[in-house]
């Protein structure tokens, strides 16, 4: 068993080499500028996990969009700046005095998120194509105002419970303190090159509730985290 392992390496070795030594000879054909510099424009879906019991709405499914760009710094190493946006509906539980993504009637707030992140990126060249693995600090910048629609005297009833504005409010409070904006990210993916310059490529990414350590609340271990599966093409 050992020695089948020892020959895998072997070959993997052997193949990574040969692909970094045919991606060698295609950089020296490139401008300065196409091998520092690159951007991306991606389109995901994000998976909001919550599992509250009957506190929680179903786990939001969410589109978003977002652009990165690049700066490599060595053969196999790359700094990318990335932004996604993403739209979707809150509630606030006051028992649990905690902001759930919900379903559109039971909206009080309405956020847009700009998920911002720096990642460090390792990738592995194959023949053109390249595996990446990346990581790094990422920040949620939430825009969080009245939803959209609710202007009937019961949403704004003075109580907590039932008032859309107080809601937005608290749900406001939350997001921006303790450092819950503050959401460390890594994933992974692979690039195909389709055409000159032109990569199409796919990234699995994860972002950790970190702040959890600190603040504490009343939700399951899940709640904050986000995970998402997306496709980018990147232009050198």
């Amino acid at each position: 068993m050992k020695s089948i392992r020892a020959v895998l390496l072997v070959v993997f070795l052997l193949i990574a080499f040969a692909a970094y030594g045919q991606e060698d000879g295609a950089q020296e054909q490139l401008s300065w500028r196409e091998q520092f510099f690159s951007w991306a424009l991606h389109g995901s879906i994000y998976y909001f996990p919550a599992v509250n019991g009957v506190d929680s709405d179903p786990a939001p499914v969410i589109p978003s969009g977002g652009a990165s760009v690049a700066f490599q710094f060595a053969r196999l190493f790359k700094l990318e700046i990335t932004e996604d946006l993403y739209f979707t509906n809150y509630e606030y539980n006051v028992k649990l005095a905690y902001p759930m993504a919900c379903n559109p009637e039971n909206r009080s707030a309405f956020v847009m998120g700009f998920l911002t992140g720096i990642n460090a990126v390792f990738f592995l060249p194959f023949g053109n194509n390249a595996f990446r693995f990346f990581g790094g600090p990422a920040f949620d910048f939430r825009i969080i105002a009245l939803a959209v629609g609710l202007n009937h005297p019961a949403d704004f009833s003075g109580n907590i419970e039932t008032d859309a504005q107080l809601q937005t409010d608290a749900i406001r409070d939350f997001f921006w303190s303790k450092g819950r904006w503050f959401m460390p990210a890594a994933g992974f993916g692979f690039d195909f090159l389709i055409k000159e310059k032109l990569y199409l490529g796919f990234d699995i990414r994860a972002w950790f509730p970190v702040y959890k350590l600190w603040a504490e609340d009343n939700t399951s271990s899940i709640d904050g985290w986000r995970f998402c599966a997306g496709l980018r093409i990147t232009f050198k």
